[in-house]
């Protein structure tokens, strides 16, 4: 791939962002009610205080000139203050960062790991028992609400059993590698199993139809072992169309688990989502809005590399 073809995609993610940027203002802005709503409610805030508030956020100015504001300081790094907190917006979301990137990385890692051998297994031994088995618990981690079974698990191993923490990132005035990791435990397996799920169909149907083709018959036909010809003939083909997935569901998780971090109190982009989306605060909103929109993107680059990386026959002009 040319470094060309990647400048080109760099630089179309510039209009696209700008056009997702400005749906994304437009919906928030034209919703009922407004982020100063929760002080209109309070006997003691008088409306020279809102009108004060309305100024200092710009909110007093037509839609298109707080868009046009907002986008130019945005794309320069300055994001604004948060109307619920009055602090920086970039500061309280990077500040999330790091518990979103342990929590969501460790659950990416975990989902691949376990997906790929489980689709293989189940392609390699298919309509067998195996195959049913990993099918139906494939089939349960796709329907079962991600909510449901978050709570379940909560009640079932912090409530019943005491096993391990119900919420948190860690104990207070404990802090140690053990307990964050007790910590991690349930979050990271309710986000992994909904991908475990899903990436194991993927690459069933995708080892499925490779290991039908003819230059693998051809392969059996002149002895090459099982293990090889699955592993070092039919999975690199089977893995183009997994990652488009694993790329577009990676991106969904690391902006933010927004359900699984709210259930667990985990301190993340997704409960400061829940947060700032409660609150109507619309600079914090915008911002998480747009990191996801960007991680999105960028995941879309990042498969069409790999395409690449996976099969050398690919080529970006």
């Amino acid at each position: 791939m040319s470094l060309s073809y990647i400048f080109k995609r760099l630089l179309g993610m510039i209009p696209l962002l700008l056009g997702v940027s400005l749906i994304l203002f437009g919906v928030l802005h034209l919703a009922p009610g407004g982020p100063l709503d929760v002080y209109a409610d309070n006997p003691s805030v008088t409306q020279e205080a809102l009108e004060q508030m309305k100024r200092a956020f710009g909110l007093d100015q037509p839609l298109p000139v707080q868009y046009f504001r907002w986008v130019t300081a945005f794309f320069q790094g300055e994001w604004g203050f948060s109307i619920r907190t009055a602090q920086p917006v970039m500061e309280e979301v990077l500040s999330r960062v790091p518990a979103t990137l342990m929590l969501s990385g460790s659950a990416f890692f975990l989902a691949l790991v376990v997906a790929l051998p489980l689709g293989i297994l189940s392609a390699t031994r298919r309509y067998t028992g195996v195959d049913y088995f990993i099918t139906l618990m494939s089939f349960l981690g796709i329907s079962m609400p991600v909510f449901w079974l978050a709570l379940m698990l909560q009640l079932l191993f912090a409530v019943q059993w005491r096993l391990l923490p119900s919420a948190g990132m860690q104990t207070i005035g404990d802090g140690s590698l053990l307990d964050i990791l007790r910590h991690l435990a349930l979050p990271v397996f309710i986000l992994a199993f909904a991908s475990v799920a899903g990436w194991s169909r993927y690459m069933r149907s995708s080892m499925v139809e490779i290991l039908n083709q003819d230059y693998i018959r051809t392969a059996r036909a002149k002895g090459v072992s099982a293990r090889r010809v699955t592993y070092s003939h039919a999975f690199r083909n089977a893995l183009i169309p997994v990652v488009t997935v694993v790329a577009l569901d990676s991106a969904a998780i690391l902006s933010g688990a927004v359900i699984t971090e709210t259930i667990f109190a985990w301190p993340g982009l997704g409960r400061l989502f829940i947060d700032s989306m409660n609150g109507r605060d619309y600079p914090v909103l915008m911002a998480l809005l747009m990191v996801g929109s960007f991680a999105l993107v960028v995941s879309n680059l990042v498969a069409d590399l790999a395409y690449s990386l996976i099969d050398p026959r690919i080529r970006y002009d």
